[in-house]
């Protein structure tokens, strides 16, 4: 009982070897990142198997304008989560209490905006996709459903990264996989033995999303040895709610302009029709897999070089960043062998048809090395965004898309255009990824060794 007991406390990341902390966190998250993608995952699946393929596609089209609309959920969650790793590691216990208080109460700010504007808002990007008419009517079903309860999706990606700032990764990856357990069920039971279609997975992953969040909650409450959840702190103050929306900004302005990108390719996806709609589709869930390293490494580095930031213990974190990242870089190779190795098993768990499966393999085989490339561009961009500076890695981020991405897909299928490709070859769009994904890694590595992210501590 006392083992068990140690693995729930929150972890000072201070104190100790630092690659035995960054693992020790590191470990819980990823599991429950894998949990978290498995969302999605089981969504397509259950789709792909008992709706049909266009389903599945349009499940996946939907991805995009789902991302970009919560993209405010995204800030908030960066800049809680900074913000909470150094009060912690400076022992500031009453900014700390704050803090919290009012992350909690900009989420809820931030839900009932989401769920008004987004509401009205994805039929009209649907159609500005050129959204095939055989999958739209799915898409905005989805999407509403999705929109209108994003209160649990944004509540436990709040809360859940105020539990990983505080040390504490093994809670939000125990109450996650409990949701997602419900998550599996439900889809089955709405959409197998109910036929409700792509609305019935949209349903259950509200539901599950809710119990997760409220299980969050529930944990933090409890947090009471360090810091104060009173009524008096739900009262934003400029003060604190600023540095956290400052702090955030750039993370969600990262991610609306990757979105924005997915979008602006999901277009030229889209030309290419139903088939490599759902191959896409099918590549980006076994992506979600094969980046869960990458994002766990890149969170667990924010937190410890907060922590440390806090403490003013700067040579510590550089030595945890170089541990860190040689260790991200590794676990991303072996896996995205395994990928490679398993890649028409693991395509085929989405759809029976052969056409689709080896079409999935052959794109998914395009972006093996820049998994290892990512490894290094999360792991130093959680360093630089757990010491204040969330700036940089949203520069890096509008280079390597706009700069990048976007151009060189356009580019290749301009170039590559025939009588037998008249919309050019569909590899552009996974060689663009892989492009921007080597160069954001070079980018990232030049910005931090500059050093400058050391003198953003808040």
């Amino acid at each position: 009982m006392e083992m068990l007991k140690k693995f729930f406390e929150p972890v000072d990341m201070t104190e100790g070897s630092p690659w035995r902390k960054i693992v020790f966190f590191t470990v819980p998250m990823l599991i429950g990142n894998i949990a978290q993608q498995l969302y999605n995952t089981v969504d397509s699946v259950v789709v792909g198997n008992y709706v049909g393929d266009n389903a599945l596609a349009a499940v996946g089209s939907a991805g995009p304008i789902l991302n970009l609309l919560l993209v405010l959920f995204v800030g908030i969650s960066v800049g809680a989560g900074i913000i909470v790793s150094q009060y912690f590691g400076a022992k500031e216990r009453e900014k700390l209490s704050i803090t919290i208080g009012n992350c909690i109460t900009l989420t809820a700010i931030a839900t009932v905006f989401v769920m008004v504007v987004a509401s009205l808002v994805s039929r009209p990007l649907l159609e500005l996709l050129d959204t095939p008419e055989s999958i739209i009517d799915w898409c905005q079903s989805y999407l509403l459903i999705l929109f209108i309860g994003s209160a649990g999706l944004a509540f436990y990606n709040i809360l859940s990264g105020i539990l990983r700032g505080l040390g504490d990764s093994m809670a939000a990856l125990a109450y996650l996989l409990v949701s997602t357990v419900i998550n599996i069920v439900l889809d089955l039971l709405f959409v197998a033995k109910m036929d409700m279609g792509v609305s019935g997975v949209a349903l259950a992953t509200v539901i599950a999303q809710l119990i997760s969040a409220l299980l969050c909650f529930l944990r933090l409450r409890r947090m009471v040895e360090l810091f104060d959840m009173k009524p008096a702190y739900l009262k934003l103050q400029k003060q604190h709610a600023l540095k956290v929306i400052q702090l955030g900004l750039p993370s969600g302005i990262t991610q609306a302009i990757f979105s924005m990108a997915m979008i602006v390719v999901q277009s030229l996806t889209n030309s290419f029709g139903e088939m490599f709609i759902a191959a896409n589709v099918i590549i980006m869930r076994v992506d979600g897999f094969a980046m869960m390293p990458n994002f766990s490494f890149g969170t667990a580095m924010t937190t410890y070089a907060g922590q440390n930031v806090g403490a003013r213990m700067y040579d510590r974190v550089e030595k945890g960043a170089k541990q860190g990242t040689f260790i991200a870089m590794g676990v991303s190779a072996i896996l995205t062998s395994l990928i490679l190795i398993f890649g028409k098993s693991l395509m085929g768990i989405f759809t029976k048809t052969p056409e689709l499966v080896d079409l999935s393999r052959d794109m998914m085989g395009i972006l093996a090395v820049g998994y290892i490339a990512m490894a290094v561009t999360q792991s130093l961009s959680g360093v630089m965004r757990g010491a204040g500076d969330t700036v940089t890695p949203m520069w890096i981020s509008i280079i390597t898309t706009i700069l990048i991405r976007v151009p060189v897909a356009y580019g290749i299928a301009w170039l590559t255009r025939s009588a037998e490709y008249p919309g050019g070859r569909q590899e552009c769009i996974f060689i663009s990824l892989l492009s921007s994904w080597v160069a954001g890694a070079l980018i990232t590595f030049f910005f931090y060794k500059r050093g400058k992210w050391k003198e953003k501590a808040v």
